[in-house]
């Protein structure tokens, strides 16, 4: 409020104050004028002092409360009347005023300590207003006061310890403040305090245990939304008439003191957000009056001791987010509980679904989301009659949903997303007429999305993100006329979208994408208003947009990347609103529309992968919201103009690369000091690389190459020190390689191959530690040794030197290489020994090309006194391979003519031994007498068969003998042959 107002609520109290000075029977015009004076200074939009004027009594105008004799103003209430201003001193003298009511407006400014002159009053009531400043210790003068309500103000600073003074103070009321300190110990010493509320301060330290050993009638102790530290004090069990304590998000630790279980009269008990440890006391079941317990989030361990079939009037149970175990007591609850609201999330609670909450008919509320439970969710679930909302999700439930669940008629929330349920929706959903969302996200449900889903009209939301269904989107979709979200992403649903989704009329979020729909888009999307958020990506849609899309004047976020849509983009340009629009992938032709620019808050376009033609708009310099461009695969043409996109300074990613863009570089890309990724890669630039690009400090990939640039890479490209990635290879870039690029520390690729470099390569690259994919500095005029600094870059794992001019020894510090799998050092003039250090074995190729060069992989060195070692030509090791293979063919056929000699020689003496006599043999170990083909030893008869011998008693026969001895004389012969 301004000055002038404020000084005419301070003239209207100071009148008021001379005023009640004199006598109001006299009705004088003294009293009458200084009133009306104040009420033509004030500013009253609400008119609520209209009936001010002499025509009617000053005890019947708005706010004033008169004694029975009217002789004495006793209230003075303009509560909630729109009034502004700051509280005048002169309040003060007021002094038989009994009650101050200003609660409820705009008034600002201090407290005045005037109001301490008022011995009489019994209620002050300033809450809800914009009043500042401390709280004056004067206030400690109202030794009549009943009733202190201050909050939900601007107030600040310490609680005066005057407080303790107001012995008479039944309820004190400092909430919504910004009060800070401890709480004064002198609050206990109001005895007769009823209520004591200190929400949302900043106070801190100890709750004073004055306060329980003085105010001994406290029924309503909220302290909640402070700093307050330490554990709850033993002696808090002393107030036996306490109905309401509130300590909710505090820093409060140890564990739950058993004292609790005393405040016999205990209705409310909120811990919730705090640092409490240990188990639950089982002792709190003795608070038989209990209505509402919240201990959530805290650091409780253990297992519920709870049970509501001792804590009879217990209405709502909150442990969510401790780490509670085990499983819910089975005596946990009875038939005629009153239980509503059971709350166990994020716990670490474990079994199956506990049955024994089934006898609990009353719920109406059960989350037990986020903890271990397990197995099928049993078929009796609709004895929860009462159920609104049914909270499981992420959990490891199993099985399908039973049928009995269409037997919820009242529930309205069901969440069962993240578990593993299997099966399909059981068509008996189409029973829940109240429901209003079902998230079955992230399960394994399959089949058909029912058809009856639908006849759920109540529907505002359906998420079944991530299962396996299949089919098509039921086409009667169109009934839920209420729904706002449509998440049906990463299935496996088929077909078209049907064409009555479009009178969703209330729809504003359809994901349908990474699916296997199919068909164009309907017409009737035309009638999606209120659509802000669609997302088809990865699916099969094709043929062109509808034009009608362009009356959707509220999207913001459009994805329809990776299908087959083709013609103009400009249907999905009419909206104003756009801040995402990914087109990734399609056969979209034509211009960009300039209408896109129309959304100033756009921040990522997305068109890559398509056919469109024509230049960038001149009018996109005006989306200074655009952060990601991306207009990579195209057919664009044109060069880069300061009209298109200098003034978006937000960039960050600028993709231009495999078009047809033309001309130099521009200079101005080095005002978008945000770019992270500047891609023109692939297309006909010319002209020198700007060296303003060194401005860029924050990019991290630069990618210029395949394009027709020249002149030398600017020295400024050193100032990109969080340069990741570097190239610029298939250019014209000529003079040497700048040693500035050793500031770049963080690149790990970079690739200036197949340029017109020049010079030696800078020892300095042997600083960039971080190099890993790739050094390539390929068909370049590199000349000079190779730098032994290179061995320091012992992350790298390719590297390429090949087709230059370089000179000298391979350098041995490059064995460091340790990561190295691809090396190229050929066609240079290298010299000398390839180090046996070099990690891993290279191929041949690796150093061909180097007239000069020996070692493996290339011919041995050879040494000689007093000359230089000798490398083999090429064509001298083709001439040693190809004698090498002319021996061992040569070698071979000799060995088949002696093999094919032996077989026939062989041959011939088996033939003529058919008709030749017997011979006797005697040998050392005993005679043996050979007849026919059969042969004695030591008298016993061996037959001979096939040159096996064989057991027989057969007479000899001579024959037999003959060709025996025949065989014999030929083995003779081919030892003397072989041997």
């Amino acid at each position: 409020m301004d000055s002038i107002q404020m000084s005419q609520l301070v003239l209207f109290l100071s009148a008021l104050g001379s005023f009640l000075a004199v006598t109001l029977g006299d009705n004088s015009a003294v009293a009458y004028s200084w009133l009306l004076r104040v009420k033509s200074e004030l500013t009253d939009p609400a008119g609520v002092l209209e009936n001010w004027s002499p025509s009617s009594h000053i005890c019947s105008w708005n706010g004033l409360t008169c004694s029975d004799d009217q002789t004495r103003i006793l209230g003075l209430n303009l509560s909630d009347s729109r009034l502004s201003g700051s509280l005048s001193h002169d309040l003060g003298r007021f002094t038989s005023l009994e009650t101050l009511d200003l609660s409820s407006n705009s008034l600002s400014g201090p407290i005045p300590p005037e109001l301490g002159q008022l011995q009489n009053l019994r209620m002050l009531l300033l809450y809800t207003n914009y009043l500042s400043g401390k709280l004056p210790a004067e206030i400690g003068l109202l030794k009549k006061l009943q009733v202190l309500r201050i909050g939900d103000n601007m107030l600040t600073g310490e609680i005066t310890p005057t407080i303790g003074n107001l012995t008479e103070l039944r309820v004190l009321g400092l909430a919504y403040c910004q009060f800070n300190g401890s709480i004064p110990i002198e609050t206990g010493n109001l005895k007769h305090l009823i209520s004591l509320d200190l929400q949302n301060n900043s106070l801190n330290g100890l709750i004073p245990e004055e306060i329980f050993h003085g105010c001994e009638g406290l029924q309503n102790f909220a302290a909640s939304n402070n700093q307050l530290q330490g554990d709850i004090p033993s002696s808090i069990g002393m107030l036996k008439s306490l109905q309401i304590l509130n300590l909710a998000n505090n820093s409060i630790s140890g564990s739950i003191p058993i004292a609790l279980s005393r405040l016999s009269n205990l209705k409310y008990l909120n811990l919730l957000g705090n640092e409490l440890s240990g188990e639950i006391p089982s002792e709190l079941n003795q608070l038989v009056q209990l209505q509402k317990l919240d201990l959530s989030r805290n650091n409780l361990s253990g297992s519920i001791s709870l049970l509501n079939t001792q804590l009879m009037n217990l209405e709502a149970l909150v442990l969510a987010n401790n780490d509670l175990t085990g499983s819910i007591p089975s005596n946990f609850c009875l038939r005629n509980s009153n239980l509503q609201q059971l709350l166990l999330a994020r716990n670490e609670l474990s079994g199956k679904f506990p049955l024994e909450l089934l006898s609990c008919s009353s719920l109406q509320q059960l989350d037990l989301s986020d903890n271990r439970f397990e197995g099928e969710l049993p078929s009796l679930l609709d004895k929860l009659e009462n159920l609104t909302d049914l909270i499981l999700n992420n959990n490891s439930f199993t099985g399908t949903l039973p049928p009995q669940i269409g037997n919820l008629s009242k529930l309205e929330n069901l969440f069962l997303f993240d578990n593993l349920i299997t099966g399909e929706v059981p068509v008996e959903i189409e029973k829940l007429q109240a429901l209003r969302v079902i998230y079955l996200y992230d399960n394994q449900i399959s089949g058909n999305i029912p058809r009856e889903l639908t006849n759920c009209t109540s529907l505002t939301e359906i998420d079944f993100f991530g299962n396996h269904f299949t089919g098509s989107i039921p086409a009667t979709i169109g009934k839920l006329k209420n729904l706002v979200l449509l998440q049906l992403r990463q299935n496996y649903l088929s077909g078209p979208i049907p064409p009555s989704l479009g009178y969703c009329k209330r729809l504003q979020l359809l994901a349908l994408a990474d699916n296997k729909l199919s068909g164009s888009l309907p017409p009737t999307f035309r009638f999606l208003s209120e659509l802000s958020t669609i997302t088809l990506y990865n699916n099969s849609f094709q043929g062109p947009l509808p034009t009608s899309l362009f009356l959707l004047k509220n999207l913001k976020i459009i994805n329809f990347s990776h299908n087959r849509f083709s013609g103009a983009i400009f249907p999905l340009s009419g909206s104003n609103s756009l801040t995402v629009l990914d087109l990734t992938n399609n056969s979209f032709s034509g211009p960009i529309p300039s209408t896109l620019a129309m959304s100033r808050n756009l921040g990522r376009l997305r068109l890559a992968h398509n056919h469109l033609t024509g230049n960038i708009p001149p009018i996109f310099n005006q989306l200074t919201q655009l952060n990601f461009l991306d207009l990579s695969f195209n057919n664009l043409s044109g060069g880069l103009q300061p009209s298109q996109l200098s003034s978006c300074t937000k960039l960050q990613h600028l993709l231009l690369n495999n078009n047809h863009f033309n001309g130099t570089m521009p200079p101005w890309l080095g005002s978008l000091q945000e770019l992270g990724e500047l891609d023109l890669s692939s297309n006909s630039f010319y002209g020198t690389v700007p060296a303003e690009l060194g401005n860029c400090s924050t990019l991290l990939k630069l990618s210029l190459h395949s394009n027709t640039l020249s002149g030398e890479i600017p020295p400024e490209i050193g100032n990109l020190t969080s340069l990741n990635v570097l190239t610029l290879q298939r250019n014209n870039l000529s003079g040497s390689i700048p040693s500035t690029i050793q500031q770049c520390k963080k690149l790990y690729e970079l690739r200036l191959s197949e340029n017109i470099l020049t010079g030696s390569i800078p020892s300095e690259l042997g600083r960039l530690t971080q190099l890993q994919v790739i050094l390539d500095l390929s068909k370049n005029l590199l000349s000079g040794e190779i730098p032994s600094s290179l061995g320091n870059l012992v992350n790298l794992e390719r590297l390429n030197l090949s087709s230059n001019q370089l000179q000298g020894e391979v350098p041995p510090s490059l064995g460091k290489l340790t990561s190295l799998h691809m090396l190229n050092l050929s066609n240079n003039h290298l010299q000398g020994q390839i180090p046996s250090t070099l990690p891993g074995i290279f191929p041949l190729s690796s150093f061909l090309g180097n007239a000069k060069l020996c070692g493996p992989p290339l011919a041995m060195c050879s040494e000689s006194a007093g000359q230089e070692k000798k490398q083999l030509s090429e064509t001298e090791v083709v001439g040693i391979i190809v004698a090498i293979v002319f021996t061992s063919t040569v070698i071979c056929l000799v060995m088949l003519y002696i093999m094919w000699r032996i077989w026939c020689h062989w041959r011939e003496v088996s033939i003529s031994s058919a008709d030749g006599g017997g011979i006797e043999e005697k040998r050392e170990e005993g005679k043996r007498v050979i007849y026919g083909d059969k042969i004695r030893r030591n008298g016993e008869y061996w037959k001979v068969n096939s040159m096996a011998l064989v057991s027989s008693q057969d007479k000899p026969n001579s024959t037999i003998l003959a060709r025996i001895f025949h065989l014999r004389m030929d083995s003779e012969a081919m030892e003397n042959t072989l041997f």
